[in-house]
């Protein structure tokens, strides 16, 4: 009985790398904005149709660009179900995290819930995509422009998500994604930065790069470029990304047909979305349920991951733990079932059938 993982990483084929990798061995180039570096933020421009797109070491790094950028200081608000690196790169920058608890049904942040968590110290707001599920991001910038915030969206589970017919990256004054193996399009380690303000997409590229460009320099900054190597398995993989994302799309479409969502909840993903598949969460009745059907499952040899435990307002190293009623009972209860390109049919209705029998 094979292991199925929550995610695998897409690998193209190795001549493709290789093409690229040999072209490495003839410039004897292998970082600080090389040739592959530029090449590929110019096919992310394309792919994406955006003005803007920044090639980093990773998503992590992005955010801290992003608010080293804005020059934020102070207190942002931002959601406590996400991903770690959300949380740790505030108070990376010295600012102060205030969670705001989530929507029950797109498990993002709760815009009607900003208000009362407003005072003159809050400078900015960060919120995930959680999922690849845009926020409210209409209602969040007529929030933003009301208390002149500024607002960096994590969107790293984001590539290839569109609202209204444009990419997701098109909005806030930043938004950020990440290029990790287990996203649908990686470059081994790696992020990018998208904003649409020329100014401060030249306050970015040199935040990124020493925060000097030649001789001139502007900045304390650190080195967040990424390398020939990485943006080499990027340039393989981006012919392949509608391929990748319609596979995604008829495994999914498996799972919303074979599973009993009689005591399951899904994510609710509005109609404006252009989805890119990139993760398939589910949400049991309670924690019981939850850790029943990790073990059923692997018993099986299928290893789920709940994405995302604990809610962030719980780390240990926060001075203080404001209670967010929703992450909090959500990050126990949601599971991440596998989903990646080489799953095939047979493989979701295997886990489709544990889940049945055990939910």
């Amino acid at each position: 009985m094979k292991n199925i993982f929550v995610t695998r990483p897409f690998l193209p084929e190795k001549s493709e790398f290789l093409k690229y990798i040999d072209s490495i061995w003839d410039s004897c180039i292998l970082t600080n904005n090389g040739p592959l570096a530029s090449q590929l933020e110019i096919e992310l421009k394309k792919y994406l149709n955006v003005t803007s797109a920044l090639f980093v070491t990773n998503g992590t790094i992005a955010l801290q660009i992003a608010i080293k950028a804005l020059e934020l200081k102070g207190k942002i608000l931002t959601t406590p179900f996400s991903y770690v690196a959300t949380l740790n790169s505030i108070i990376w920058e010295s600012c102060e995290p205030i969670f705001v608890d989530i929507d029950k049904n797109s498990f993002n942040i709760n815009v009607d819930l900003l208000e009362s968590s407003m005072d003159p110290d809050v400078v900015a707001i960060m919120a995930t995509h959680v999922f690849g599920n845009p926020c409210d991001v209409e209602k969040l910038e007529k929030f933003g422009v009301k208390h002149g915030l500024k607002i960096i969206y994590d969107a790293a589970h984001s590539f290839g998500v569109e609202i209204n017919n444009e990419s997701v990256f098109k909005y806030g004054d930043i938004s950020t994604t990440s290029f990790h193996a287990t996203k649908l399009f990686h470059t081994f380690e790696g992020g990018a930065l998208f904003c649409t303000d020329i100014e401060i997409e030249r306050k970015l590229f040199l935040l990124r790069s020493f925060g000097h460009y030649g001789d001139d320099y502007y900045y304390p900054s650190i080195n967040g470029k990424n390398s020939e190597i990485h943006a080499a398995m990027g340039l393989s993989i981006i012919p392949r990304l509608t391929e990748i994302i319609n596979t995604r799309k008829t495994l999914t479409e498996a799972y919303d047909t074979l599973i009993n969502f009689k005591n399951i909840q899904k994510q609710r993903i509005s109609e404006k979305v252009k989805y890119n598949y990139s993760y398939y969460p589910i949400l049991l009745e309670s924690e019981d349920k939850c850790m029943g059907l990790i073990k059923a499952l692997t018993d099986n040899n299928i290893y789920p991951r709940r994405y995302f435990f604990p809610s962030l307002n719980l780390m240990p190293y926060l001075t203080s733990h404001k209670q967010c009623v929703i992450s909090e009972s959500i990050s126990k209860r949601i599971l991440c079932l596998p989903l990646h390109n080489d799953l095939v049919i047979n493989d979701i209705k295997r886990i489709s059938e544990i889940i049945n029998k055990v939910v």
